[in-house]
């Protein structure tokens, strides 16, 4: 299944959705990873210098891991495909002009932001406003 591509389609139907909880940014040495899948991650990647893994702040904090500010995660309900153009940008200097800092993740069928969790819900407005139709 192939998703949505043209730009003003992708930001008209955004659906940005805050999910449940908060969520930290972790690292870890690539060779512990699995001692740390019963935390349960949303996401990982690897890097030269460890295993980042996004994880459920209680989980992480429980764990006893060094971790960031505590995130929100917002959820682009729209399909988007990998190789649309513009999107991760648009939604960037939306919130870029409100001041909040912004950690883009790339799914297969979703873009996910993390947010500072004290500016989730600003977030949110930036972001449905971009699916507001100029006046």
């Amino acid at each position: 299944m192939s998703g949505v591509t043209d730009l003003s389609t992708l930001l008209a139907s955004l659906e940005p959705t805050l999910l449940d909880g908060e969520f930290v940014y972790t690292t870890v040495p690539h060779e512990k990873l699995d001692d740390y899948l019963p935390l349960k991650p949303i996401g990982m990647f690897f890097e030269v210098e460890g295993l980042t893994l996004i994880l459920p702040n209680a989980s992480a904090v429980q764990a006893g891991l060094a971790v960031s500010v505590p995130l929100r995660c917002i959820t682009m309900m729209v399909h988007s495909s990998l190789d649309a153009v513009g999107m991760t940008a648009a939604m960037a200097s939306a919130l870029t002009k409100e001041g909040i800092s912004a950690n883009v993740v790339a799914a297969y069928y979703h873009d996910h932001i993390f947010v500072p969790a004290v500016d989730a819900d600003r977030a949110v407005a930036a972001l449905k406003a971009l699916s507001s139709p100029a006046t």
